[in-house]
């Protein structure tokens, strides 16, 4: 078993041990149910310790006496209990808290305005930040859209451009022998190879 040492309980000890220590407490044990009866108890006989009759005399007496007691004093009680109930169910108790429960439902009603105005205003602001991103993303698609038709009206008009400058080379029946005559005099040769760059490394000689 462990003893006090230096004025310290075995709980000091086991906390200022070192960690390598391993500290086993002494416990008596306990015999099962399967165990025999021990050598020293085997035919003994328990017998009921003696009583005095003078002494069973005046403990009766005094747990009358107790019984008696406690009797009244728990009638005192609940009657003191139920006069409290009764004063706060009907008299001034009851008009008190009647007033302080009106008063604490104006203060929560009050309290429950105020938040609600609050949430309001938020939400509010929320919806005026929503319609307000809404009308955002509507007016830059209207914007991307016009910017979309005017690229292609661009585009349109750049074909109708080359269109009339590739229209000025077209053959009519007005410069037909004009054409044949500049393709006579200006034979072109296509029968070339070209590279990768897209330069002509080759190219067969008119006959």
């Amino acid at each position: 078993m462990f003893q006090v040492i230096g004025g310290r309980s075995v709980q000091a000890a086991r906390v200022l041990a070192p960690r390598s220590a391993v500290l086993v407490e002494a416990v008596r044990g306990r015999k099962s149910r399967t165990d025999p009866v021990a050598k020293s108890k085997v035919g003994r006989i328990k017998m009921p310790p003696p009583v005095d009759p003078v002494e069973m005399v005046v403990l009766k007496e005094r747990y009358g006496e107790y019984q008696m007691i406690m009797r009244a004093l728990r009638l005192e009680f609940k009657e003191e209990m139920l006069r409290k109930r009764y004063e706060e169910d009907t008299g001034s108790l009851a008009e008190e808290r009647a007033r302080q429960e009106a008063q604490e439902h104006r203060v929560l009603m009050d309290l429950n305005h105020l938040e609600n105005q609050r949430m309001l205003k938020l939400r509010i602001v929320r919806v005026q930040m929503e319609k307000e991103e809404a009308d955002r993303k509507k007016f830059k698609v209207i914007l991307q859209r016009e910017q979309e038709q005017q690229e292609i009206v661009k585009e349109k008009e750049k074909e109708i451009l080359k269109l009339q400058e590739d229209a000025k080379n077209f053959i009519t029946l007005e410069n037909l022998d004009q054409r044949i005559e500049e393709a006579l005099d200006n034979p072109k040769n296509y029968n070339f190879a070209i590279d990768k760059q897209g330069k002509v490394v080759k190219q067969t000689m008119l006959q």
